[in-house]
């Protein structure tokens, strides 16, 4: 399992400053990046009249996405508890498959460190990785 520091916590609450106000560019291009690498994500947006990267549906998706992960990191401290109703909607209503939180955490970390070469320093990396991961394991929760 992954276990954030307090350290990592501080280390994602400041990186995450400098991101807050940008989650509609960001998630943007997060679910365009993971439409074209990861086809087989469509399969969740099947019921979008237009599947492109660039479509309106994909831009409003990676904007709730992003906005849902500034959201968690205000729920650093209890993922779990934080998270509870987007792991149940995930799980009982979208029913998406939870190895998805992996792909898309790692479209966000690529993402990021285009966006913000000079912040997005290795501490940084490891411990926003470290973040998305146990924001994935919260989401997952509702599937065990």
């Amino acid at each position: 399992m992954t276990t954030l520091s307090a350290k990592d916590k501080n280390t994602v609450r400041a990186f995450w400053a400098k991101v807050a106000g940008a989650e509609e560019v960001i998630g943007s291009d997060v679910l365009a990046r993971m439409l074209v690498v990861y086809p087989q994500t469509k399969t969740y947006f099947s019921h979008w009249k237009d599947m492109s990267p660039n479509s309106s549906m994909a831009k409003k998706q990676g904007a709730t996405v992003m906005s849902a992960i500034s959201d968690a990191v205000t729920k650093i401290d209890d993922l779990k508890g934080g998270l509870l109703t987007l792991s149940e909607l995930h799980a009982f209503t979208l029913r998406v498959d939870p190895s998805n939180f992996k792909i898309i955490s790692h479209n966000i970390l690529v993402v990021l460190a285009i966006m913000y070469p000079d912040a997005f320093t290795p501490e940084v990396h490891v411990a926003i990785d470290k973040f998305l991961a146990a924001v994935g394991l919260a989401l997952a929760e509702k599937y065990r």
